[in-house]
């Protein structure tokens, strides 16, 4: 019982100097209203301070909520106050250029950086109004800052929000401006939060410099302009930006490079914090695209185009006439934009990551351009290397595409949708669709087909115990196929790739959520011309790759 009284007092002491410290009235209430409710909120409170939003490559993500494990104008003001140090300490000139989106804080947050910085000497730059986190990617370059700040959760739960870095050419090198940060700035990052003393002692400034549209027209420019300006434009497209940022920017985008303005899911068009039309705000969950696949068949579309609601990924769908529209996989949509650049002749180095198909790679060698691999993640995409080549494009399978390197250097929704539709255009001019060119390519190549299998957890150290266990217990075959190779990256990332002949699985956590991933691929090749045949030998593969992956991580 005196154990239980010491943790009771000691959450009761943390809170309240929580509260003392905590710059929001409205957070400071909430936190007073869980005291108040003690011991009957000790679990909610305890996990309000189980720790501080660790600052990792992806900088802060989480539920929007008072206390130091959430997303608040506190953690907000540590993060920017720490930033800024980090920033003072390179000793490196430029503004700081600040975005965000339209989800509950995002303003407050980014106006609260601004402040931080100025006060610290260092010019704010804030975009306008809520915008897509490309044109916050093409911000930092284009005026010359030392870093870049979104405030966006991308397509996380509504109840969520986060704080993106960027770095500028200055402290990014060459690959690395305008790119998101890689160790070992994440950690030096973090570590100049955890010194920033009491909020109280952080002084504000003014709010910044509130940008006008320039830099936005002049994104809209260089994006129209990453397709070929004499191509078909005969193209019907039905679009949704799933209650976020992209509508405006993307519409004219579209009208710059020439195209039709998509038919636009009317209850989706404009921003709401709450994205009440869909469970999930991810193109990839079920259901969050029926209403564009409702729009697509009332307008008699082309093509059909969701962007995640901070618009920097693209999903894609195509009529089928077996099975209706149909989402392509992202990695269908990868190789399509690979292979669409390539027939362009665009030379230099094409990118994806170790859970994405392989069919790039094959792509790749056999058309002689360069090709190479890296970990999960656009910070690495975009710093990739293979010889003196430059990096062309470079895409993962969660729907992240960059076309256009040099325009923006992560990944763009908004220049991948265009390009997806000049190559639709293309095709159509020939009488031909996004799905006969897949099929060309399977044709070539073998059906490379790719699923994956999630597994959310409760508590995180579920996570550990799995990957030790895969570790200890990894299994000697695959569909019935000889395990070849067993490639473990750790201790550099926490990733384990099993091969056999024609399969392969790629087991690593999550990054931005607490799941662990299993990332499935089969190859089959087309025998006699019969790619229908081929395709359900690969679907049945896949499936039953799926079951002795989750036997092998002992979850079924």
């Amino acid at each position: 019982m005196a154990a239980e009284l010491t943790e009771l007092d000691d959450l009761r002491a943390r809170t309240q100097a929580w509260i003392d410290d905590d710059p929001d009235p409205a957070t400071r209430d909430d936190l007073r209203q869980l005291l108040d409710r003690l011991p009957a909120s000790t679990a909610e409170l305890a996990d309000r301070f189980a720790g501080p939003l660790t600052f990792g490559t992806a900088g802060l993500r989480g539920p929007l909520r008072a206390g130091p494990n959430g997303m608040n104008l506190a953690v907000v003001t540590q993060a920017a106050a720490g930033l800024v140090s980090w920033l003072a300490a390179r000793d490196t000139p430029g503004p700081l250029v600040i975005g965000y989106d339209a989800r509950h804080g995002s303003q407050a947050f980014a106006e609260r950086t601004a402040q931080v910085a100025t006060a610290a000497g260092r010019r704010a730059l804030l975009l306008p109004r809520p915008l897509p986190t490309p044109v916050l990617a093409y911000a930092v370059r284009a005026l010359g800052a030392v870093a870049g700040v979104m405030v966006t959760a991308s397509h996380n739960p509504p109840q969520d929000n986060g704080y993106k870095v960027y770095l500028g050419t200055e402290l990014g090198g060459a690959r690395g401006g305008g790119a998101q940060i890689v160790p070992p700035a994440d950690a030096e990052i973090e570590e100049a939060i955890r010194s920033v003393g009491p909020l109280a002692a952080v002084p504000l400034g003014p709010a910044g410099e509130v940008l006008g549209d320039d830099v936005t027209a002049e994104y809209v420019r260089a994006a129209a302009a990453v397709v070929a300006p004499d191509g078909p434009r005969d193209l019907t497209i039905a679009y949704t930006p799933l209650h976020g940022v992209g509508a405006a920017v993307l519409t004219s985008v579209f009208a710059r490079a020439g195209f039709k303005l998509p038919g636009v899911v009317p209850e989706q068009a404009e921003p709401h914090p709450d994205f009440p039309t869909v469970p999930f705000p991810n193109p990839e969950e079920p259901g969050a695209t029926d209403r564009l696949l409702a729009l697509a068949r009332t307008i008699d579309a082309d093509l059909a185009i969701a962007n995640d609601p901070d618009a920097d990924r693209c999903a894609v769908a195509v009529p089928d006439p077996v099975r209706g529209w149909r989402m392509l996989h992202g990695d269908e949509v990868g190789v399509l934009l690979a292979d669409q650049l390539i027939r362009r002749g665009r030379g230099g180095l094409y990118a994806t990551t170790i859970v994405s198909s392989s069919l790039l790679g094959a792509l790749c060698e056999a058309r002689g351009v360069p090709y190479a691999e890296t970990l999960t993640g656009f910070k690495w995409i975009v710093r990739a290397e293979s010889g003196d080549a430059e990096l062309t494009y470079g895409y993962e399978e969660a729907l992240g595409y960059c076309v256009a390197p040099g325009h923006v250097r992560d990944k763009d929704g908004i220049t991948a949708a265009l390009t997806v539709a000049e190559l639709a255009a293309t095709l159509k001019a020939q009488g031909r669709t996004l799905a006969d060119r897949l099929d060309e390519l399977a044709a070539e190549f073998g059906v490379h087909l790719t699923d994956q299998l999630s597994v959310r957890v409760d508590d995180l150290s579920e996570i550990g115990t799995t990957m030790t266990y895969i570790r200890t217990r990894t299994p000697a075959t695959l569909l019935d196929e000889p395990v070849t190779s067993v490639e473990d990256l750790a201790p550099e990332a926490d990733v384990l790739i099993l091969r056999t002949e024609n399969a392969r699985v790629v087991i690593r956590p999550s990054g931005t959520e607490p799941k662990l991933k299993a990332y499935l691929e089969v190859v089959e090749p087309v025998v006699d011309g019969d790619l229908p045949a081929a395709r359900e030998r690969a679907a049945a593969s896949v499936r039953a790759l799926r079951t002795e992956t989750a036997a092998a991580l002992g979850i079924w």
